[in-house]
């Protein structure tokens, strides 16, 4: 949420504020800054379509995931779950994860910055180490089950990471 909030000032209150102050001393910013998507000189539109397309395969894994996690983990009456490896969860130990940081390089591909490019480094960053500490959370909790599950599924991308 952090993160979406940062992204909207910046993308919404920098360039409003850099129009404001290009007004007050008279000259005109590059045509789209206030509304356009700042890659199109070196992408094209094509860069827009892309993004777009990245971001809505990101919130289908986020609703995937959860969904899954709700059915299988949170959902159970008696209060246990169990170790969630179908679904989405059969190829990647951390959909939710994957699916926000497509999200947020979609949202790049659209509107990209130094500072947004900087945050999206630091954002990785921080998930990967979160994700690291739930992984040792899981492990306490599932014990040999899933260290098992780690050993054949990757943490981020289907067969690479």
């Amino acid at each position: 949420m952090a993160f979406i909030i940062a992204f909207a000032l910046e993308m919404f209150g920098v360039p409003f504020s850099m129009f404001a102050i290009g007004w007050l001393f008279g000259f005109t910013l590059p045509e789209g800054i206030l509304w356009g998507h700042t890659l199109v000189q070196y992408i094209g539109f094509w860069g827009m379509y892309v993004g777009i397309l990245i971001s809505l395969t990101g919130v289908a894994l986020v609703i995937s995931g959860w969904h899954r996690i709700h059915k299988d983990y949170w959902s159970k009456e008696e209060g246990q779950g169990k170790l969630v490896t179908s679904g989405i969860y059969k190829y990647i130990r951390h959909p939710q994860y994957t699916g926000f940081f497509m999200i947020t390089m979609g949202m790049m591909l659209e509107w990209a910055t130094l500072p947004l490019i900087i945050l999206y480094s630091l954002l990785l960053v921080l998930y990967y180490k979160l994700a690291k500490k739930e992984e040792i959370d899981i492990e306490k909790e599932f014990g040999n089950e899933y260290i098992e599950y780690k050993k054949k599924t990757k943490m981020f991308i289907p067969y690479i990471i």
